[in-house]
C-alpha cells in the first residue's frame, strides 16, 4: 500500500501525467526531484514502494515541507537545502531519471517577503533562496548599461534602454522600492495595448538575475548529465522561451548528426550523447491548462543519456553573453 502526503492541494504539478509516463519504463530505482517545491512530482513517484527520491530546493518553505515527507517515507527521501546546480556532490548508481521543474508556484509568486510579483509593495527583493543580492540591491546599485542588457536580454523589453535611464533619474532622488519600479514602467510605455501587464518583462528579467537562473539551469543540465547512469533520462519543464531556448540547444545540439552546409552530406556528430524520443516539446492538454491556467505556457523536453565523456565547450559558447551578463551580479556580493 503506498502512503501518501494529503496535502490541501494548493498546487498542481505541470505536466505530471506526461512525466510519469516517460520515466515508467525506469520507474523502479532512486529519482532526482531537483526542484522540489511543493512535492508532487516526488510525492506521485513515491507511490511506488520500490522508489526512492533526492530532492533538491533553495527555498526554505521546500525544506519546511520536506519535514512532513520524511516523516511519511523514512529512507526513501531525502532533501538537500542546496540549489539543483550542486547535484554533482550526490554519489548514487542507481538513478533513474533527473527531473527539473523550471516553474514557479502561486504559493511563492504571491509571497510578500519573496516579492516576485509586481503587485507588491515596499522593497524589491526576488531572492529564492540562497542569493547573494536582491532586486533591490539591482535597481539602485548598477548603472544604465548594466540594467538595459538585463532587461534586454532576461525579459525582452523593447524599452530597456527608457526603462533603465527613468530608473537612474528616480534614484538619483531616492532608492526605488517595487511601486516605484512599476510606475516608472507604466510611464515609459504609457501609449501600448498589452495584452500583459506592462511591468511583466522587467520584473522576470530581475527575477532570472537575481536568482542566476541561467548559470543555474546550464550548470544543472552539464552536472545531471554528468551523474546520471547510460540509459537514465533527463526530463525538463520550462515555463519561458529563454530557459526553453537552453534547454532545446542541450538536447538537441548532443543528439543529432549535423549539416554544415545544404550542398554537403550530413557529418556524423561525434559528440552525440543523448537519445531524443520526442524532438518537440510536449505541451499541457486543453483540459489540463482549463484546471491550471499558469500550465499554459510549460513545455517538456526529455532525453536519454547514450554515452559519457561529453565536451560541453559550444554550449557554454552558445550562451555565453547570457552568462557574461548574470556576472554582472558579483559586483553586488
Amino acid at each position: 500500500m503506498s502512503a501518501t502526503i494529503n496535502l490541501e492541494k494548493k498546487h498542481f504539478p505541470v505536466l505530471l501525467d506526461e512525466l510519469i509516463k516517460i520515466i515508467s519504463p525506469r520507474y523502479s530505482g532512486t529519482f532526482l526531484d531537483c526542484t522540489f517545491g511543493q512535492g508532487g512530482y516526488s510525492e506521485k513517484i513515491l507511490e511506488n514502494a520500490n522508489n526512492k527520491v533526492i530532492a533538491f530546493d533553495r527555498d526554505i518553505i521546500a525544506k519546511e515541507l520536506s519535514i512532513k515527507f520524511k516523516n511519511i517515507f523514512k529512507d526513501r527521501f531525502y532533501f538537500n537545502h542546496k540549489k539543483f546546480s550542486e547535484i554533482k556532490n550526490i554519489n548514487k548508481k542507481d538513478i533513474k531519471a533527473i527531473i527539473f521543474d523550471l516553474g514557479y508556484s502561486k504559493e511563492q509568486v504571491t509571497d510578500k517577503e519573496k516579492g516576485l510579483s509586481f503587485n507588491h509593495k515596499g522593497k524589491l527583493n526576488m531572492k529564492m533562496g540562497l542569493n547573494s543580492f536582491s532586486a533591490h540591491d539591482v535597481i539602485n546599485k548598477l548603472d544604465k548599461d548594466e540594467l538595459t542588457r538585463i532587461f534586454k536580454f532576461f525579459g525582452d523589453e523593447k524599452d530597456a534602454k527608457k526603462i533603465s535611464n527613468s530608473i537612474i533619474r528616480k534614484r538619483n532622488k531616492s532608492l526605488i522600492n517595487t511601486e516605484d519600479l512599476v510606475d516608472i514602467i507604466n510611464k515609459e510605455k504609457k501609449n501600448y495595448n498589452f495584452k500583459i501587464n506592462k511591468s511583466t518583462k522587467v520584473f522576470q528579467s530581475l527575477r532570472i538575475f537575481v536568482n542566476q537562473e541561467i548559470s543555474e539551469l546550464i550548470k544543472g543540465l552539464i552536472n545531471a548529465y554528468e551523474l546520471l547512469p547510460i540509459d537514465s533520462y533527463i526530463v525538463v519543464v520550462t515555463f519561458h522561451s529563454l530557459e526553453d531556448k537552453i534547454v532545446k540547444f542541450f538536447f538537441k545540439n548532443y543528439s543529432e548528426d549535423k549539416r554544415v552546409s545544404r550542398y554537403l552530406p550530413i557529418s556524423q556528430n561525434t559528440n552525440k550523447i543523448f537519445e531524443l524520443i520526442n524532438k518537440k516539446a510536449i505541451v499541457p492538454s486543453a483540459d489540463e491548462i482549463k484546471k491550471n491556467p499558469p500550465s499554459r505556457s510549460a513545455k517538456l523536453r526529455y532525453a536519454k543519456k547514450i554515452k559519457d565523456g561529453a565536451n560541453f565547450k559550444e554550449f557554454l559558447n552558445e550562451f555565453k553573453n547570457l552568462l557574461e551578463i548574470e556576472n554582472i551580479g558579483k559586483k553586488l556580493c
